[in-house]
C-alpha cells in the first residue's frame, strides 16, 4: 500500500519547551497509529548543553541554526512531506523545499517584534529572529493554527496564505477523572499537607501573559471572603517579583509551589483541585484548559477570544484582570449544583479536543500538499539525527 514518507520537525530539546515536546510526541503518536512511514529529526542538543552559562543561548543556535540546517536540507529531499510541528522553527521551511506544512500555535512573539501589544516584547536581536520566523511562515507550503484566533492572526499577518488551516490540539496525555483509591496512592508522593484544605490552581509560567498576579489576588480576595483554601502553583517557580507580592498579599503560608511536575501528578492536581483558574492575557490555545476539563476540575478563566473558542461554554470566563469575580467564583464553587453542571460541561466539551481529531486534520493537511506516495517505504519510525 502506498503512503506517505513523513518528516516531523521536533523542538531543540535543550530550550526545554515541554508543552511542544509533548506535542510533537503526540503527533508521532498518532501518525504511527495511522501505519504512517515517519522519520522524527530536531536539531541536536550539542553545544548549547555545554556549561557556559550566559553563551548557552548564543550555543544553541549554532546547534539550531548551523548545524542543523544543511543536515536537514540533505534529509528533507527523501521524504513525501515534511511537517514543523512549532511555527519557531518555521525558519527551516526554506530549507525543506515544497510539501512543508508548519503548524502554528500562536503569533504573539511575531505581533511583539512588530510592534503590537502582546506581553511578547522584543530585544534587537529578537526582532530579528521573529523576522526570521514571520519570513519561514511565508515560504512554508501550508499553515495550520491550532485556535480559529490564531488563524485569524495568520490571515492578517501572513496573506500570502490564503488559506490556513484550523486543526485544534488534542490531548497530549490522557488525562481523565480519577478514582478515589488511585487518587489517594498518587496523593502519597506529594507534601502532606496538600489534600488537607481546598485549593485553587494555576499551571504555567511567570510571564507576564500568564498574568499569576491576578491569580494571587483572586485567592487573596476569596481568603478574605470567607474561603478556606490555598493555592497551588504548578511550573516555573515564581520570581522576585511575584514572591514579593505573594508575600505582600499575605499568602505566604497559603502558596505551595509545585515545579517540573509530571503528566501523572498534574492529572492528581486537577482531579483534587477546587478550580483551575487560568486568566491569561495572550494565548494561541490554552492547553490546561481542556486538560482539567478532562479531569472533572471546574475552570476559571479570562474572556480572551481563545479562551472563548476552546471552553466552549463550559467555563466561568471574566475579564482578565477581574480577581474580584474570580474570587466570587471560587465561593460559588462550592454549591454542589453549580460545580456538579460545570464539571459536566467541561467534561463534554473536552471531548472536543482528542488525539484522533488531530491527527485526521493533520492527515488532511498532508492530501493537500499533493505530495507523491512513495510505494517502497517502510512503515517504521526513525529518529533523524546529525
Amino acid at each position: 500500500m502506498s503512503r506517505y514518507r513523513v518528516l516531523l520537525v521536533g523542538n531543540y530539546v535543550p530550550d526545554h519547551q515541554q508543552s511542544m515536546l509533548r506535542f510533537a510526541d503526540c503527533v508521532a503518536a498518532g501518525l504511527e497509529d495511522r501505519d504512517i512511514a515517519l522519520t522524527r529529526t530536531a536539531p541536536p542538543g550539542i553545544l548549547g548543553r555545554l556549561p557556559f552559562g550566559p553563551l548557552r543561548k548564543w550555543l544553541g543556535y549554532i546547534d539550531k541554526f548551523i548545524l542543523f540546517i544543511p543536515y536537514l536540507w540533505w534529509q528533507a529531499r527523501r521524504y513525501d512531506v515534511v511537517h514543523i510541528c512549532d511555527h519557531s522553527n518555521s525558519i527551516y521551511a526554506q530549507f525543506t523545499g515544497a510539501h512543508t506544512l508548519v503548524t502554528c500555535h500562536d503569533l504573539l512573539a511575531v505581533r511583539g517584534a512588530l510592534g503590537e501589544v502582546a506581553d511578547c516584547p522584543a530585544s534587537s536581536t529578537g526582532k530579528l529572529l521573529q523576522h526570521w520566523i514571520h519570513a519561514g511562515l511565508k515560504r512554508a507550503s501550508r499553515l495550520a493554527a491550532v485556535s480559529d484566533y490564531t488563524r485569524q492572526d495568520l490571515k492578517r499577518l501572513v496573506p500570502r496564505h490564503k488559506e490556513v488551516a484550523l486543526v485544534y490540539n488534542g490531548l497530549n496525555y490522557p488525562y481523565r477523572v480519577l478514582e478515589v483509591d488511585e487518587r489517594n496512592v498518587r496523593f502519597a508522593s506529594l507534601p502532606n499537607d496538600l489534600g488537607e484544605l481546598p485549593f485553587a490552581l494555576h499551571v504555567g509560567s511567570n510571564a507576564t501573559r500568564k498574568n499569576r498576579a491576578t491569580v494571587l489576588r483572586a485567592v487573596a480576595l476569596a481568603i478574605g471572603l470567607g474561603w478556606p483554601g490555598r493555592l497551588v502553583l504548578a511550573g516555573t517557580a515564581p520570581d522576585l517579583e511575584l514572591l514579593s507580592l505573594i508575600s505582600d498579599l499575605g499568602l505566604t503560608s497559603r502558596v505551595l509551589v509545585l515545579s517540573g511536575v509530571s503528566n501523572d501528578v498534574l492529572e492528581l492536581l486537577y482531579n483534587a483541585a477546587h478550580a483551575l483558574i487560568f486568566p491569561s492575557r495572550f494565548e494561541g490555545f490554552g492547553w490546561p484548559l481542556i486538560e482539567a476539563q478532562a479531569c472533572g476540575c471546574p475552570v476559571i478563566a479570562s474572556t480572551i477570544p481563545p479562551f472563548v473558542e476552546i471552553a466552549g461554554g463550559a467555563a466561568r470566563l471574566h475579564p482578565a484582570e477581574d480577581a474580584q469575580a474570580m474570587a466570587e467564583e471560587l465561593l460559588a464553587l462550592h454549591d454542589p449544583v453549580q460545580r456538579a453542571a460545570l464539571i459536566a460541561a467541561g467534561l463534554e466539551n473536552a471531548k472536543r479536543f482528542t488525539a484522533a481529531a488531530m491527527i485526521d486534520g493533520y492527515l488532511t493537511c498532508y492530501a493537500q500538499l499533493n505530495p507523491t506516495p512513495n510505494p517502497n517505504v517502510d512503515t517504521h519510525t526513525e529518529s533523524g539525527k546529525p
